[in-house]
């Protein structure tokens, strides 16, 4: 026996200095070394083998956008189709391909995977660093949620979130971002922020916060004040959000946790959808439902209309089903689970239509099947963007990981009539993060004004805010809002008169 040796052994020897006691743990780190090796080649094998088959798309990509797109018939997927960009960044004099008539320089860089934009009226502009929250997300697949693990960290949005809102100010105008100041480190995922009347508002993943914040203050002090509690951040974990003109409300975005609802509808309430919070009395409703998953939020500047991005569905083929541009009337419901893009039924949900779903809205405007649209602006009053540019909807759109080939990676423009409705093809503002050879050197993510009038694009993987602006454009005017009046009343009750006679109502009876 080995600890009869070992009593019988002089002190001199390895086996009394403790190589006996050392074996076993020894062979217990080689088994984990084993078991971690076994895991890693199964999932790169796993990975290999979705990134080797799919849907490729048979419809042209410029016929699935637009006000009446095409819809090819649906393709569903057990396993989804894998076409990852992988990010590497861009060298030093690189530079996106701006379209023609306008320039792009950066305007900061060095940034820890910014999201989303806020101009505030002093020129100082704020940014999100953030990514997913590391949160339980209750019943799941293992294998799929380690799996999705190890193709988003390809895609450069997997690692640790910094939690900070980041100010960044450019004090000479030269159009860089000279000084940068951490406002908050504190967060937990933020990505929703606006700004009025002295109150920054600041979204987590799971609630929306207000801060006092007196204009060109460098540092966020104090506690904020819960506002709303929000849905935790599991699956669509950004929260973004939109104050109104008339500062009294504001609306925060929620996305679904899950594709179709496949793990339970209970686990989607309070999900794929928009809040209204109204600021005086606290209180909060469900403004817009079926949104899988709403993006950027922006008011329309012909009507006053909330509009929003959403990114839509998978696993139904490349072709299916487009992102899209739309407004948000109070009470829509736009569909999801059960019904994408109007009237078409997705077989694949489980759960009956609830009876009270008895008119679905069909969206404005696609962007594309799986481009996943994020932030967007309407054109504004004092914009340097050019005649071109003057009366539509700059969109973000960051790029696909399910379709062949590959759509998005880019900033689009979309024009509107005078009336406010979209019309047209997206127009490219901002490309060339796609390369040819299938990697990316960025990914568009979200676009705001910036006081002199370019338009700042944070580019979240490679850590830029692009500046795209009109060399020696004028400042554009505002876009007029659409109004009319009433048409007067043909015939009129009015007590006990009447401006219609017994002509206007009287039924002719037939002899029967």
């Amino acid at each position: 026996m080995v600890g009869d040796v070992a009593r019988r052994a002089p002190a001199s020897s390895p086996i009394a200095r403790g190589t006996r006691l050392a074996y076993p743990s020894a062979m217990g780190i080689l088994k984990k070394l084993g078991i971690a090796l076994l895991v890693i080649v199964l999932v790169a094998v796993v990975a290999g083998y979705f990134l080797t088959r799919g849907d490729t798309a048979d419809v042209a990509f410029d016929e699935t956008v637009g006000t009446d797109p095409t819809l090819d018939e649906p393709e569903e997927e057990s396993i989804p189709t894998v076409a990852i960009a992988e990010p590497v960044g861009w060298g030093d004099d690189e530079l996106p391909t701006a379209a023609e008539g306008l320039e792009v320089t950066r305007f900061a860089d060095g940034l820890d995977h910014p999201r989303t934009l806020q101009a505030l009226p002093n020129g100082d502009i704020l940014v999100s660093l953030t990514r997913a929250p590391k949160i339980d997300s209750g019943e799941s697949n293992f294998f799929r949620d380690l799996v999705a693990g190890f193709l988003f960290r390809k895609a450069g949005a997997g690692g640790e979130s910094a939690n900070q809102v980041v100010l960044l100010r450019d004090s000479d105008g030269d159009g860089v971002a000279e000084r940068r100041f951490v406002l908050r480190d504190d967060l937990d995922s933020p990505s929703g922020l606006a700004w009025g009347d002295g109150t920054l508002y600041i979204a987590n993943h799971d609630e929306v916060l207000a801060f006092d914040y007196e204009l060109g203050a460098t540092r966020l002090a104090g506690e904020g004040r819960k506002i709303a509690d929000l849905a935790e951040g599991t699956g669509h974990w950004m929260r973004n959000l939109a104050l109104h003109p008339d500062g009294d409300r504001l609306y925060a975005a929620v996305g679904s946790k899950s594709n179709i609802a496949e793990d339970s509808l209970e686990i989607e309430e309070g999900r794929a959808l928009i809040w209204e919070i109204n600021l005086e009395s606290g209180r909060q409703r469900v403004f817009g439902v079926g949104l899988r998953n709403a993006n950027g939020l922006d008011f329309s500047p012909w009507s006053g209309e909330l509009w929003t991005t959403v990114n839509e569905r998978d696993m139904l083929g490349s072709d299916l089903v487009p992102d899209y541009l739309t407004n948000v009337p109070v009470g829509v419901h736009y569909g999801w689970p059960w019904i994408y893009f109007g009237d078409n039924f997705d077989r694949r949900v489980k759960y009956p239509i609830p009876q009270a779903l008895s008119y679905v809205r069909t969206p404005e405007y696609a962007l594309g099947p799986h481009v996943a649209a994020l932030g967007f602006v309407f054109s504004e009053g004092g914009a340097k963007m050019g005649p071109d540019f003057a009366s539509g909807a700059f969109v973000a759109r960051h790029g696909s990981w399910n379709r062949k080939p590959p759509s998005g990676y880019d900033v689009v423009y979309v024009a509107f009539d005078e009336r406010g409705n979209p019309i047209g093809k997206p127009q490219p503002v901002l490309t060339g993060f796609l390369q040819d050879d299938g990697t990316t050197r960025g990914r568009p993510t979200w676009v705001e004004w910036a006081a002199d009038g370019s338009l700042l694009v944070s580019d979240d993987t490679a850590g830029i805010i692009w500046r795209v602006y009109a060399p020696g454009a004028e400042a554009q005017d505002a876009i007029e809002r659409v109004t009319g009046e009433r048409l007067p009343a043909q015939r009129e009750l009015r007590g006990q008169e009447a401006s219609f006679g017994e002509d206007d109502f009287a039924r002719r009876v037939t002899a029967e």
